[in-house]
């Protein structure tokens, strides 16, 4: 046990000589839920149908996700595609929970329409019944692994408190529930991730944080050079504390989505060793983690506060022996 008295810099140099190895890090699986909701008619449902396809070949071909890991919600169902209705919608949720592991990540995207009615009533429009902000947290709460949440739609801010949580990666197209205009993120979004401008440090891979800033920028750029008031101005949030920010602006966002990476095939991936990867990501949870029990110091009693502190010094000093004994 760690004298309680230590100062944080005597706590770290105990921490690092007490380590012991953790437990191996296994592969990680990728999965993808892709889901448009009700278009309302023509234009909308030629141009969401359209994004779809593209983002769903971008996974596939681009990303190497295996065809029996992207799940497929339309407006219209087909031999291949379930139609999205909540039901449907939390009947695959159910699924992707049986199979997903610790160390995989889901990516949720939602296009269409979205309204919002305040707070946890925003809803994402889809065929018959919606399901609420609230409704979609409480169905992507505890998911095995890390969930990048991304709704492109009108009205999603509301989904950055309600989606948000430990090991949650959540992008909305807007920072106000009051925005209910369309969206031109979702275009931007697709487009990016399909290119390969979004690799801003060249290693052959796009992060998550990455696509955000490329999207964002260009979002931000299209309502400059339109001289319009910009009506959406895209959030992240990776910390779990509901709040979010914006790509050019400070905040402590950032950590995790740095390390969740959309993969790129094998030979371009120089740096891409699965386990390294794994590593940082549990790294950026256990950084996140501390920056939340930080904020929660003054509501602890100092023992407990101590108890947890020295729980994440010895892990982060755990995951930084494994990444320099494989640099």
């Amino acid at each position: 046990m760690i004298p309680r008295s230590l100062t944080l810099g005597v706590w770290l140099l105990l921490a690092a000589a007490l380590v012991v190895d953790a437990a191996p890090v296994s592969a990680a699986d990728r999965y993808a839920l892709v889901i448009t909701g009700a278009s309302g008619g023509s234009p909308y449902k030629e141009r969401y149908d359209a994004w779809r396809e593209t983002l769903v070949k971008t996974f596939e071909q681009t990303f190497h996700y295996p065809a029996d890991h992207i799940v497929v919600l339309a407006e219209e169902a087909s031999e291949t595609i379930r139609q999205a209705t909540r039901e449907n919608v939390r009947a695959v949720v159910g699924e992707l929970r049986a199979r997903l592991g610790q160390d995989d990540t889901l990516t949720v995207v939602l296009i269409g329409h979205g309204s919002s009615a305040g707070g946890d009533a925003a809803k994402f429009n889809l065929v018959g019944p919606d399901l609420t902000a609230a409704e979609w947290g409480a169905l992507c709460r505890d998911l095995p692994g890390q969930l990048v949440f991304v709704n492109t739609s009108s009205g999603s801010f509301p989904f950055v408190e309600a989606l948000s949580g430990r090991n949650h990666i959540v992008i909305t197209a807007n920072d106000s529930a009051a925005q209910q205009f369309e969206t031109v993120f979702p275009e931007y979004f697709i487009e990016t991730l399909a290119g390969t401008s979004a690799d801003t440090d060249k290693d052959g891979r796009v992060s998550v944080w990455e696509l955000f800033v490329a999207v964002a920028d260009r979002v931000k750029r299209y309502y400059q050079e339109n001289g319009q008031l910009a009506t959406e101005r895209p959030l992240l949030d990776d910390n779990g504390d509901g709040i979010g920010r914006e790509f050019d602006e400070p905040g402590p966002d950032g950590v995790l989505s740095r390390v969740a990476y959309f993969e790129t095939a094998p030979e371009m991936a120089g740096t891409g060793d699965p386990e390294r990867t794994a590593l940082m990501r549990r790294r950026a949870q256990v950084l996140n983690d501390f920056e939340q029990l930080r904020a929660k110091k003054a509501q602890l009693p100092t023992a407990a506060y101590e108890d947890a502190l020295e729980a994440l010094l010895l892990e982060l000093a755990r995951i930084d022996r494994r990444l320099r004994a494989g640099s």
